[in-house]
């Protein structure tokens, strides 16, 4: 574990990226994060997202912080509860290039269901820098890992006001401060807005000034809903764009990190949907103009798990946008070829974003070196498309090293598995799994892990079983090609887990959201992880089970393949019921469209939606009508 002065040093770059290990960056990272969730940030938020996370998305891109939101303030002590409604991370774009992509994308869903381009309608409200939260009229909640996060109601017990003194219970928000009363009472006692933000949520006494803030009515609790916004077309959104940005910007008396975009269109929004991280008719702005001219001085080749060889360009330190930028991929040797991108050769770089430093284009071409054998078991290399591949997958040290290193990033339910750690274990002959699991406390300080390092990774191996998780991200964790975590969990939707081995290619072509070639690589796949899997599953891991879509008789229902919308207060949790329906077969979604079946009304319904399921002719009927005709089979 990192001490207490090698962070100090990481922070305050006096020790470079370039000493660190993987694992060192990787536990820097998490560090920063839980001290600026915490409100002590020890980096700015610029070098976090643009020097050290982009370095950690380089070396380690599967790394959960990048597959799941950042945990919003993981110091509370409270137990976790689940969401009212998923807080998903928003998609991002650095430059107006990304954003004509993201229109585009819209243009063509739009053709897909008889929109006319000029009938888009776009919304813009700022991103404000608070703490995300939801709240649902009875209960505030931190937006935690998107998914559970902590109670934290005691703010309005508090007094916290809501902005602009409207109600409650308007879902999704932010926890904030007026940036124009921070400078005038709170900046000589507060080194950031977030230091004192954090204040606000903890669980110990409020101190002076939040009380006061409160009482001032500066610190709010702001629903997105709430914001000023833009709203126009198309062609105003694209002829306006960065007069639209500026205004947003500038228009609250908040911290912003941007501006967030979205459609309007309830079809276009629902015919666009989602997917694990962020909606695809939303979009966030964060604008970065700064460039370099930047020379190489090397490319070297990295070996990912999957057998798959990245080009990593060396470059001369430069500083760029306050920081100093050492390296940025080469995305792959297709790109090395073309473009001529090696040693002597000059870039254009930028910072936007999670990927950055990101080379924009080679401003020099030179002539390149493209390696033969791998860097790491001397096997020699295979071409598929644009990419250099290593196929010696069983005795690849580089590969096998981050299979295992991926499994307990993908549980993401323990620590001290990182690469450092796994290449040790690799020295010392562990090269499965499975192996990891059968150490002794013994067997860890044979390998030269000392005593109290040893105790702690057996206690995360026992904290890795013991802890509840879902049966796709245990699936998901082995690595099987075209097996993310979005597919783990529609398999599991219509096979359970004990079950899938015993799949053919043709039953899984036969579930939607699998094409023929993708259920090939699957079941090719799931046979080579089938003993590991059985080994490992021995262990006792406390799954949690996917709900079943079923397709027999039982459930030959009238609202079997149908969709649904539920909305109102109901006399059963809202979210049992529409896990109950997807169960039962039932498409459950959470706007009214043209696609909506049934719209399901409980008490307080929301006149929007009433007056929409009436315009599309939606069947619209009362909780108890449809919990009867679960019951009985029958409308």
């Amino acid at each position: 574990m990192l001490t207490d002065q090698k962070i100090q040093n990481i922070a305050n770059q006096s020790l470079l990226l370039g000493d660190l290990s993987d694992d060192e960056l990787a536990e820097f990272c998490i560090v920063a994060n839980q001290y600026y969730r915490d409100g002590r940030p020890i980096v700015s938020d610029q070098d976090y997202d643009f020097v050290f996370l982009a370095e950690l998305l380089k070396r380690t891109p599967d790394h959960f912080l990048f597959n799941r939101p950042e945990p919003e303030n993981e110091g509370f002590s409270e137990e976790k509860v689940k969401l009212p409604e998923r807080m998903i991370s928003i998609d991002k774009a650095y430059t107006w290039g990304e954003i004509q992509k993201w229109l585009d994308r819209v243009n063509k869903a739009s053709l897909e269901i008889n929109l006319p381009s000029e009938g888009i309608r776009i919304k813009g409200t700022a991103k404000l820098d608070g703490f995300a939260g939801y709240d649902d009229g009875n209960r505030l909640y931190t937006r935690g890992d998107g998914n559970k996060g902590s109670d934290i109601s005691r703010v309005f017990e508090r007094g916290l006001s809501v902005y602009n003194d409207s109600a409650r219970g308007q879902g999704p928000g932010e926890i904030v401060v007026k940036k124009s009363y921070f400078e005038s009472h709170l900046s000589e006692h507060f080194e950031y807005p977030r230091n004192f933000q954090a204040s606000l949520i903890k669980e110990k006494a409020l101190d002076q000034y939040a009380s006061q803030a409160i009482a001032d009515k500066a610190a709010l609790f702001v629903p997105f809903s709430q914001l000023p916004s833009w709203s126009g077309d198309i062609e105003s959104f694209s002829a306006h764009f960065q007069s639209i940005v500026s205004e947003l910007e500038s228009g609250v008396d908040f911290d912003v990190d941007g501006v967030v975009f979205e459609l309007t269109n309830v079809q276009l929004k629902s015919h666009m949907g989602s997917n694990r991280k962020f909606h695809r008719w939303q979009i966030a702005f964060k604008e970065n103009k700064d460039k370099a001219q930047v020379r190489v001085l090397s490319v070297t080749a990295q070996v990912g798990r999957t057998g798959k060889i990245t080009p990593v360009a060396e470059l001369e330190p430069t500083q760029l946008s306050g920081a100093t930028i050492y390296r940025a991929t080469g995305h792959h040797y297709g790109l090395v070829k073309e473009q001529g991108l090696g040693e002597g050769s000059i870039v254009e770089l930028t910072r936007s974003g999670l990927v950055i430093p990101k080379i924009n284009k080679v401003l020099k071409s030179v002539e390149v070196s493209i390696p033969e054998s791998c860097p790491s078991c001397q096997s020699e290399l295979t071409w598929e498309s644009d990419f250099l591949m290593c196929l010696n997958h069983d005795d690849c040290p580089d590969q096998i090293i981050g299979c295992m290193a991926y499994f307990f990033k993908i549980l993401a339910n323990n620590d001290g598995f990182g690469l450092a750690s796994i290449q040790k274990l690799y020295e010392n002959n562990i090269r499965k799994v499975s192996d990891i699991y059968q150490l002794s406390h013994s067997d860890l300080t044979a390998m030269s892990f000392g005593d109290k390092t040893a105790k702690n990774l057996l206690n995360q191996l026992a904290r890795s079983t013991q802890e509840s998780i879902e049966d796709w991200r245990f699936l998901a964790a082995f690595g099987v090609l075209r097996l993310g975590m979005g597919n783990c969990e529609n398999l599991l939707k219509h096979k359970p887990l004990g079950e899938i081995f015993d799949l053919s290619v043709d039953d899984v072509v036969n579930m939607d959201g699998f094409a023929e070639i993708t259920a090939k690589l699957i079941i090719e796949g799931l046979e080579e992880i089938k003993e590991e899997f059985r080994v490992l599953k021995a262990f006792g891991f406390a799954l949690e089970s996917t709900q079943l879509i079923s397709n027999s008789a039982n459930f030959d229902h009238p609202f079997f393949n149908k969709q649904i919308v539920f909305t109102g207060k109901m006399s059963h949790p809202r979210a049992d019921l529409q896990k109950q329906g997807k169960s039962l077969g039932i498409k459950v979604a959470t706007s009214v469209n043209s696609k909506t079946d049934f719209l399901i009304i409980g008490e307080n319904v929301s006149i929007t939606k009433l007056n929409t399921a009436k315009e599309k002719n939606v069947v619209i009927l009362k909780e108890s009508d449809y919990l009867s005709i679960i019951e009985n089979n029958s409308l």
